[in-house]
């Protein structure tokens, strides 16, 4: 019987970021982004979804201790991103557009580095109530 079981980790963080894509020009930039292209950028209340699949440990029962699992998340994701200018703040970001889709790429390779290779991880980001995205899709 397979045993393979998903268990999930919400987290919140706040950021502010432009869209701007140094392959276009100005008036290309703005036309794609609109108002998100703006100079003095905008934020959002980013909702994070951890979700890592793996088999039960038969002497903890858990997939993974949730505890463990959050406090990678918050040093890994939370403390780098939260209450950071994306463009300005993190080096992730200096020559990567922060859309949603890297922003999510980005986060499952943090957390893909400090998690065992025996897990399956997938990432769901909410930029807002109804834009949302989910990598690997």
């Amino acid at each position: 019987m397979n045993k393979r079981i998903a268990v999930y980790r919400k987290e919140h963080f706040n950021a502010a970021h432009r869209l701007h894509s140094n392959l276009l020009n100005a008036e290309e930039n703005a036309s794609v982004f609109g108002k998100c292209n703006y100079p003095n950028f905008h934020g959002h209340n980013y909702e994070l979804v951890v979700k890592v699949t793996g088999e039960i440990d038969p002497k903890t029962g858990y997939v993974i201790d949730l505890k463990l699992l959050g406090d990678i998340v918050k040093k890994e994701i939370i403390e780098r991103f939260d209450h950071k200018n994306l463009n300005l703040d993190t080096l992730e970001f200096k020559d990567l557009n922060p859309t949603a889709e890297n922003i999510a790429i980005v986060i499952h390779q943090l957390l893909s580095n400090k998690l065992d290779k025996r897990y399956d991880l997938k990432i769901i980001l909410y930029e807002t109530e109804r834009n949302f995205v989910e990598f690997p899709a």
